[in-house]
């Protein structure tokens, strides 16, 4: 039932109306702005203003495309901790399960570490608050603050017998190091993993890179950008320019008006033109990530490996707005050295139930490298050697998103005060064991897809008339082979649990550096990097480099020639 109080005026005809632009904006803004007031004024209970406009604001940037946001004054400070990688607080990952907030994974040598928090401490309460029913972000929110501020911690510790501690920590400037690690790996290959793209990626990429290279034994540098969704695309340009000489084109960028349209060439000295070079991507390479993967892949500087990119094209700029909130909009695509557009979605076509579209052919055309190899525009960054992902099983997921291989991880470390080097650790069959004991099959979720889907099947069979005392025995009969077994999934998915396992405990021991240093061993990426460098002519014959050019590489400018699709 509706109940209405007031008469509606009839329409009137927009025959007449401008059409132009400028007046359709003032005549919604004014249609808006009425509204609005009528709604606060009239409506029969009271409104959170500001949450109210925030999602009006929020509902029309969702209808533009994912990287257009409004950033209210009280988000400001988190945002530009992604473009600066500095904060102040204690230092360490939390996250949020079951209506609490844990301790997920300290930085090494933050307050928080040289506190003595530990992974799977359950946060009770910061300064006196309790934080019952906060969710992450409030509860990141108070443990950061200035640098040298206090706070006091109650946390709850499982598998300790003085189960409640409490700590005072004094906050620090927590910087995050965006190369989170780098070493030489497999006998010659300089290793470097980048994380972000973030104000000090570069200096740092650098850092690491001068340092490989005073090592006699790296003769191939391998720069990992798997994981790594962006940032900075200036950043992105720094980083090309430390492998191609000063002044080449990497990128270009086009948007509604001249101001949009920039030309980028790297600006400083490079470190190293003529090193091999491999970089790893996956699918959540995107934005400056593929900004250098692409340039580097054009001008046939690197060999890239992996799985297909994200696909993001789009260039983001950030906008002030009043009373100190910021505006980040998308204001122009950017196309690599061949010319072309790597933009997976194209936000502006939508289809009938209102999602994005993918992109057209045309962004689909035939482009060229710098030395006359063939790429593809949309849909990311092809690898020009492809690495089939592991596909985890329904189990793994289950085990990892319930925190079982988490929550076995705090037990073990609550009864092994040390554990050997990361090089050494291994899950052994008691360790294993041990943790297929720790499962509780009455608590376990399974996802149970195959049951389901048989179940369906055996429906439709009954409902189509097939369902006869032959096929009734032949259902009994499969269903009784289709019934999970726990104990027997466990030993199926072993190898790929050993992996989960070895990260979460490791890390509560050697931290993040420590899972580099593990995952590396049987990394199937980078030894793909490695057979590539160690076979004779290998890395010459894929980046079409002529045999005179292969003792000192040379590098010639990209000229965008592209090739359409007739």
């Amino acid at each position: 039932m509706c109940v209405m109080s007031m008469a509606v005026p009839a329409a009137k005809s927009q025959q007449g109306d401008v059409s132009t632009r400028d007046t359709r904006i003032a005549r919604n803004l004014d249609i808006f702005n009425s509204l609005f007031k009528e709604l606060n004024t009239f409506y029969v209970d009271s409104l959170d203003i500001d949450k109210s406009m925030e999602t009006a604001i929020n509902a029309m940037l969702d209808d533009v495309d994912p990287y257009t946001e409004y950033i209210p004054a009280s988000s400001r400070d988190d945002f530009m901790v992604i473009s600066t990688g500095e904060y102040g607080g204690i230092g360490s990952y939390i996250y949020e399960r079951d209506g609490n907030v844990y301790i997920s994974e300290p930085y090494q040598d933050s307050p928080a570490a040289k506190a003595g928090l530990k992974p799977g401490d359950r946060i009770i309460m910061i300064d006196g608050d309790s934080v019952q029913g906060w969710e992450s972000g409030e509860v990141s929110k108070h443990l950061k603050g200035q640098a040298s501020t206090q706070l006091k911690l109650v946390i709850a510790r499982k598998y300790d017998p003085d189960s409640i501690k409490t700590f005072t920590i004094t906050r620090e400037k927590i910087k995050v190091d965006p190369v989170s690690y780098y070493c030489v790996t497999h006998g010659n290959i300089g290793y470097i993993a980048l994380e972000t793209f973030n104000e000090h990626s570069a200096t740092n990429v650098k850092k690491a890179l001068l340092e490989l290279k005073q090592n006699p034994a790296v003769k191939n540098i391998v720069l990992d950008l798997r994981g790594n969704g962006g940032g900075l695309l200036e950043t992105a340009i720094q980083i090309v320019g430390l492998f191609v000489p000063k002044g080449t084109q990497v990128l270009q960028t086009r948007g509604k008006t001249k101001q949009q349209e920039r030309t980028y060439k790297t600006t400083e000295e490079p470190v190293d033109t003529s090193i091999p070079l491999a970089v790893l991507i996956d699918g959540g390479s995107a934005s400056a990530a593929e900004i250098t993967a692409g340039a580097l892949q054009d001008l046939d500087r690197a060999v890239v490996i992996g799985t297909r990119s994200f696909g993001k094209g789009l260039v983001q700029a950030t906008r002030q707005l009043p009373f100190d909130a910021l505006f980040k909009v998308t204001v122009s695509k950017y196309y690599i050295p061949s010319g072309r557009l790597i933009q997976e979605i194209d936000y502006s076509k939508r289809n009938d139930d209102g999602t994005p579209k993918q992109a057209s052919d045309s962004t689909a055309q035939q482009f060229h490298t710098a030395h006359g190899r063939v790429v593809t525009g949309g849909g990311g960054i092809t690898p020009d050697i492809k690495i089939e992902p592991t596909q985890a099983s329904r189990l793994v997921y289950n085990i990892v998103r319930d925190g079982w291989a988490f929550d076995y991880a705090v037990k073990y470390a609550s009864q092994h005060p040390t554990i050997p080097s990361p090089e050494d650790f291994t899950i052994t069959d008691e360790i294993f064991n041990d943790f297929k004991a720790f499962i509780d099959p009455e608590k376990f979720q399974y996802d149970k897809v195959c049951e389901t889907s048989f179940a369906s099947l055996k429906k439709t069979a009954e409902t189509e008339g097939y369902l006869n005392d032959e096929t009734k025995a032949e259902f009994d009969r499969l269903e009784k082979l289709l019934k999970h077994d726990l104990n027997k999934d466990l030993d199926l998915n072993r190898s790929q649990l050993e992996k989960i396992l070895s990260k979460e405990i490791i890390k509560g021991y050697y931290y993040q550096r420590g899972q580099m240093i593990y995952a590396l061993k049987q990394d199937k990426y980078t030894q793909c990097a490695s057979d590539m460098f160690n076979k004779a002519g290998e890395y010459e014959r894929i980046l079409n480099i002529a045999p005179a050019k292969a003792a000192k590489q040379s590098q010639p400018k990209a000229k965008g020639n592209k090739k359409s699709k007739k």
